[in-house]
């Protein structure tokens, strides 16, 4: 295994688990919050796909299809502890666009060699990412990070634990 199909596989297996968390939720589950000041899997599922668009946008000849009209400013930060719940996605709108992004991902990842990971960044993560592979390696972690989210928001709906 070399080092494009290493990061390929670990986007691969994030990917199955972030959409395992909500596979089973409603939704009107995806606007659950655990507790107060939590953010909702509606939330969260908008902002990975928005950050994941951010994370890899250096990524050589990555093109991403194009997000609903106005979804961006319906997943930014301020955004995050709105009460409202209209306006969000369905799940199915969630787990399509979250599948599309990765899978435009991971097609160009697909065209590169493993030199190409030691591409230096640009971007404002170069410090904690400074080359292409740090920041594949970012995204996949991230998604990770809401792993952590998306079990409280399990727990509080008594779904199965899956993990």
């Amino acid at each position: 295994m070399n080092a494009v199909q290493l990061a390929t596989t670990l986007l691969k297996m994030s990917s199955a688990t972030t959409l395992a968390y909500i596979s089973d939720f409603s939704d009107a589950d995806l606007l659950v919050r655990p507790l107060p000041g939590a953010n909702h899997a509606a939330w969260q599922m908008g902002h990975l796909i928005l950050a994941e668009r951010f994370i890899v946008s250096e990524l050589p000849g990555v093109a991403y299809p194009d997000l609903p009209q106005g979804f961006a400013e319906a997943h930014g930060k301020d955004r995050a502890q709105v009460t409202d719940t209209t306006g969000w996605c369905t799940r199915a709108e969630y787990e399509s666009l979250f599948h599309a992004t990765r899978e435009a991902t991971l097609a160009a990842l697909g065209k590169l060699a493993d030199a190409g990971l030691d591409q230096a960044t640009q971007n404002r993560l170069k410090e904690k990412a400074p080359n292409l592979g740090a920041l594949l390696a970012l995204l996949s972690q991230h998604d990770a990070m809401h792993g952590g989210q998306f079990t409280a928001i399990r727990r509080a709906l008594s779904k199965p634990v899956l993990f």
